[in-house]
């Protein structure tokens, strides 16, 4: 084969190629989001467009359903940021994947604005291992990324994953920012490229909106056994009876003044998107331990002060071994008394709000 022969028949391979990939730079360039200041960047990869088929399964019954975490990272079907009335924010405790939606505190208490002529879409914005430090890392790094999004309240779901903090724990701290962002810097750099890319964002959505995951994750929501016989729960009065306030302020005087630092930074954020903040206290099925029972009282007292509106879940709700399916996760009972303690003060504020 001669050496013109060789040139005649690479220079169009070379001629196409050239064409395709000035193509490529020239739509990414005009398209893509590598000049956008709302993108998302290498921050929500683990927590967008994700559509896994889940069974679940408890005493008496078996469902089938899809966890859906949607384009802006909510876990709902796609909505409209502009119709959305509200959001509520918290740890696994609130985005409660292992339940269907209609079993979460979320379902439930959208069952109730619905049943009591409220026309109020509430929309699940928890990720799992989330702490209020997470909590401001998603403000600056995801909600306020997306445009029209003006909720009229947050309700923040907040206090156990702030027991386990560090004294002085940093905002991109991975083990309680809930993986907002990849703690492995190679893989954060190429999450960054794909988030922006024309390309593969618009792959992505096409495999989100038409091929779901199709192997199934179980989850069992019956209530472990090894955790109905631990079970001891200690309720209100005999935790205030039994604790000394002024030993435990001070005991835990760095991490109740770095709690109280958090919420109020994220009653600033809040404000921000023009949304009023809604903070509520929870516990685990041990009850009122003493580090959670002090940062409760803290944030009452801290919200009475400073004219927050706080819901004290934790007051109220009572010890009853049906409402956790383990140490820390509700069963779908306990996610629904919660809802119901909430909506009774929400009510209240939604009353003043209209």
């Amino acid at each position: 084969m001669s050496n013109n022969f060789r040139i005649k028949l690479i220079q169009p391979i070379i001629y196409n190629l050239t064409l395709i990939l000035i193509f490529v730079v020239l739509t990414e360039a005009i398209f893509g989001e590598w000049f956008d200041k709302n993108s998302f960047g290498p921050y929500m990869r683990e927590h967008r467009m994700k559509k896994q088929m889940i069974e679940y399964t408890d005493e008496n019954e078996k469902v089938e359903y899809l966890y859906i975490r949607n384009y802006h990272g909510f876990r709902s079907v796609d909505v409209n940021p502009k119709k959305i009335d509200a959001l509520i924010m918290g740890g696994s405790v609130i985005d409660e994947r292992y339940k269907p939606d209609q079993y979460t505190i979320t379902g439930y208490l959208n069952e109730l604005f619905k049943n009591n002529n409220y026309n109020i879409n509430l929309v699940n914005a928890g990720i799992e291992a989330q702490s209020t430090a997470g909590i401001i890392l998603g403000f600056r790094n995801w909600l306020f990324k997306i445009e029209n999004l003006n909720p009229k309240f947050i309700i923040f779901y907040v206090g156990i994953n702030d027991t386990t903090t560090k004294e002085n724990i940093k905002l991109d701290d991975m083990t309680f920012n809930g993986h907002l962002l990849n703690p492995d810097k190679r893989e954060a750099f190429y999450d960054n490229l794909k988030t922006r890319s024309f390309f593969y964002d618009t792959m992505r959505k096409i495999k989100f909106n038409y091929f779901p995951r199709k192997n199934f994750v179980k989850y069992d929501g019956k209530i472990d056994s090894q955790y109905k016989e631990r079970f001891k729960f200690i309720n209100y009065n005999e935790a205030l009876k039994n604790y000394d306030l002024k030993k435990l302020q001070k005991k835990y005087q760095l991490k109740l003044s770095n709690y109280k630092e958090r919420i109020d930074t994220i009653n600033l954020l809040s404000k921000r998107i023009n949304a009023k903040p809604i903070f509520v206290t929870n516990l685990q099925a041990d009850g009122h331990r003493e580090k959670i029972f002090i940062m409760n009282h803290m944030l009452i007292n801290h919200c009475k002060k400073q004219k927050y509106y706080c819901i004290d879940v934790a007051k109220k709700l009572k010890g009853d071994i049906n409402y956790w399916r383990d140490g820390t996760h509700t069963s779908k009972e306990g996610s629904k008394e919660i809802a119901n303690i909430i909506f009774f003060d929400l009510e209240k504020f939604l009353n003043k709000l209209n």
